[in-house]
């Protein structure tokens, strides 16, 4: 059963946070250049396109810890230091994403369907730079939670020290 319940945890950590990560990522580009022609309808596109699928994705995303918790419980590993620093992260990266990410990239396209001007709007510059700063950090924590994943200091298994 540990097979299994890894087995989906990986693949739900590849199929949800690979997207989002990456949405996430690309949103604040194109978000710019949306923002840059308020009167071309299709610059903002992609802009559109990048958060809905940072919404659905981070919806799905939630498969990722639900799974990783039950393959935990089933290795024993809960107790594990590594373990509960990667939840820590997991949560932190979460977090991140519902309450600074999302909000701000809704911002983003509310204004690009009000046909607001980026240029002459320096917080609507500010929020796509923040957004691309979060991202990244959003993206550093899965990193390491990733690593720990692989590494698991402390291990049994020949990985790691």
């Amino acid at each position: 059963m540990s097979a299994f319940l890894l087995s989906v945890h990986v693949l739900a950590a590849i199929l949800a946070i690979g997207p989002v990560s990456i949405a996430a990522s690309m949103f604040p580009r194109f978000a710019r250049i949306g923002l840059a022609a308020p009167d071309d309808l299709k610059a903002g596109a992609a802009a559109h396109i990048l958060h809905q699928i940072t919404r659905v994705y981070a919806v799905i995303g939630v498969l990722v810890p639900v799974f990783g918790i039950a393959t935990g419980a089933s290795n024993g590993a809960l107790g594990d230091t590594w373990l509960i620093v990667s939840m820590i992260l997991t949560a932190m990266a979460a977090a991140l994403l519902i309450v600074l990410i999302l909000p701000n990239q809704t911002r983003v396209i509310q204004a690009l369907d009000a046909g607001a001007d980026g240029l002459r709007d320096p917080a609507l510059d500010g929020i796509t730079r923040r957004l691309g700063m979060l991202t990244g950090v959003f993206n550093l924590l899965w990193v390491i939670v990733v690593v720990l994943m692989i590494y698991r200091p402390g291990s049994t298994t020949g990985v790691g020290l």
